[in-house]
């Protein structure tokens, strides 16, 4: 179903314009939220840095353009994973990087993991839902690609949260078990600010159930 389409001709120029601006808010997004890709939940992007981010993404543009529904899929997908840095991008940069994601460890240090994950759950397979009925009901090309674009999104939101927290679990667990204290690192780094270490010593005192 996925057509090819010839290149240079009129859909392979509308393809690739619209995965190109579809990725240009991707990227566009995760600059304003994380210019220094401290936050960055994907390994691969974090590594590969703004220098060689932005040239792969054009010579993916240039590819997937061929391919009429993975073309749309990818730039569905695009245009939601930007919507989604958008709506925190603000918060992100006003309080800086390493400030934001303290405060945001902090937080689920201090959340059941129980609690943490069903609410990940909602969010993932509400969203896969509503791609699921627009492809099972769909009888064109494009509402079907677009269906594959919100599901893809929806397993990409629970995919690199899921292993931000098992990453995040796992740092914890080579800590002494004794965290009244201290919180586990970030990164290698201990949390800054005093008012988050306490907070996290609170919220390790309530509860055992919890993300570390």
């Amino acid at each position: 179903m996925d057509d090819f389409v010839p290149f240079l001709s009129r859909s392979y120029g509308l393809y690739f314009v619209l995965l190109l601006l579809a990725r240009g808010m991707d990227i566009l997004s995760t600059w304003v939220a994380t210019p220094n890709l401290v936050l960055e939940g994907n390994p691969l992007a974090k590594r590969l840095g703004w220098r060689w981010g932005i040239p792969l993404n054009l010579v993916v543009c240039f590819g997937l353009a061929f391919w009429s529904v993975s073309a749309i899929a990818v730039s569905t997908t695009s245009v939601l994973v930007a919507a989604r840095n958008f709506q925190s991008a603000w918060l992100m940069r006003s309080m800086g990087e390493e400030l934001y994601r303290d405060w945001h460890l902090a937080r689920i240090q201090e959340t059941r993991i129980t609690l943490y994950l069903s609410c990940l759950a909602g969010n993932t397979l509400l969203t896969a839902g509503v791609g699921l009925a627009v492809v099972w009901f769909s009888t064109r090309l494009v509402p079907f690609a677009v269906g594959l674009g919100i599901i893809a999104y929806a397993v990409a939101v629970a995919f690199y949260t899921l292993l931000a927290v098992w990453r995040m679990r796992r740092a914890s667990h080579r800590q002494p078990r004794d965290f009244a204290t201290a919180p586990p690192p970030v990164n290698g780094k201990t949390l800054a600010d005093p008012a988050l270490a306490e907070s996290w010593a609170r919220g390790n005192g309530r509860s055992s159930h919890r993300v570390g």
